[in-house]
């Protein structure tokens, strides 16, 4: 029988401060589709990360492990693009650059950290 953790009302709080801002962020941005778009999606995979980060205190075997991990490493590294997608291009374009170097890097060690570290 598998354990059943529950959730923390920290944790019921910051979904719902983040619920409230993704509603408010929709509303003042129902113009512009990219922005809805991109709200939605930045929530969408924030969700799905906390519950893979849960999934994965939860995990048994080292084969669940690894499937979950790169679930959380895919779902970061997607953040991380959608928020350089969105800051880089109001940048000087040399601080744009930088900000997309640094998102690789942020992936890069990312990868580096879950899947080639054996440690």
């Amino acid at each position: 029988m598998e354990q059943q953790w529950p959730s923390s009302g920290l944790t019921k709080l910051g979904f719902g401060v983040l619920a409230c801002n993704s509603a408010l962020a929709v509303y003042t941005s129902w113009g512009d589709p990219g922005s809805v778009v991109f709200v939605l999606l930045a929530d969408a995979a924030l969700a799905l990360l906390f519950l893979c980060l849960r999934q994965l205190e939860r995990a048994g075997g080292a084969r669940d492990k690894k499937v979950i991990k790169a679930a959380v490493w895919a779902l970061t590294t997607l953040l991380i693009a959608l928020f350089a997608s969105n800051v880089a291009p109001l940048m000087p374009p040399a601080v744009g650059v930088v900000v997309w170097a640094m998102a690789v890097a942020t992936a890069t060690a990312g990868f580096w950290a879950f899947f080639l570290n054996n440690q």
